[in-house]
């Protein structure tokens, strides 16, 4: 299980960007993380994951724990061993390696590489698109199939908690419905935790068991997957609807900021 414990961050030594969040993931459970840009979702997984460093962040209150373990005073390498990875959003590959290549360097992590042939045949299961272009370079592939491959490469390294980016950036909503699809059997079939990050309400709330929503750096409000999408705020805010339904434009919902219920 991941706790994170009332943590702050802060860049520079000087901006302070997480304000005392704390949540945990439980294990097999889908947690998401929803907020608009600059709430400090990303700056979350990139805590957990030991990556803070390598952009001047630390965590300088509260701690981080995988199975009672304090990890936030781990480096990154370190904590992937832990069985914690994080793919990053921009669907970061090696561009210049095939798609056999790049899911062979995510297998790496785990056991030396050993089942590397088994567990490229896992991916292939869940993702029969790789399977068919295992020869191409990767850097040549749509966004939808870099996407596939980024998680994919991180399912060979034999993951505990997966930490998913922002996976929809970019993607038309059918790929999207099509792999939060595949997060849910490689949870499920593998009893994998995934922690989402993820602008997308709807797509989020439809994977995961339970959400909490940011804003500047704060937990304002969290619960039930099925409870935050029958909110009133979530559906206005998150998910483009007014309470009677009907879409509404960002013009019509601006004032939220000026009317969130969540903080009274």
């Amino acid at each position: 299980m991941l706790e994170i414990n009332n943590i702050e961050v802060v860049y520079n030594n000087i901006i302070l960007v997480l304000r005392g969040i704390s949540f945990k993931v439980e294990t097999g459970q889908v947690v998401t993380l929803m907020g608009p840009n600059g709430a400090g979702k990303s700056t979350t997984l990139k805590a957990i994951s030991g990556l803070l460093r390598g952009e001047l962040g630390q965590v300088t209150r509260g701690n981080i724990k995988w199975n009672s373990q304090r990890i936030d005073h781990l480096s990154a390498e370190e904590i992937v061993r832990l069985g914690l990875v994080q793919v990053i959003e921009g669907r970061p590959l090696f561009r210049h390696l095939t798609v056999e290549e790049n899911l062979r360097v995510g297998g790496m992590i785990y056991q030396g590489g050993r089942e590397v042939k088994h567990d490229m045949e896992r991916v292939y299961a869940y993702f029969p698109k790789l399977r068919d272009m295992r020869k191409r370079t990767s850097g040549y592939l749509s966004g939808g199939e870099q996407q596939m491959l980024v998680i994919g490469r991180a399912v060979m390294s034999h993951p505990q908690l997966m930490m998913l980016d922002e996976p929809s950036l970019g993607l038309a909503p059918m790929l999207v419905e099509e792999i939060f699809e595949i997060v849910g059997e490689i949870r499920k079939k593998d009893g994998i935790s995934v922690l989402l990050v993820e602008q997308n309400a709807h797509a989020a709330l439809g994977l995961a068991d339970y959400g909490y929503v940011m804003e500047n750096g704060r937990i304002v409000m969290d619960g039930p997957a099925d409870v935050l999408a029958n909110n009133e705020d979530i559906k206005e805010f998150y998910l483009g609807l007014s309470q009677i339904g009907e879409r509404k434009s960002y013009r019509e919902v601006k004032h939220y900021k000026r009317r969130k219920r969540w903080l009274g």
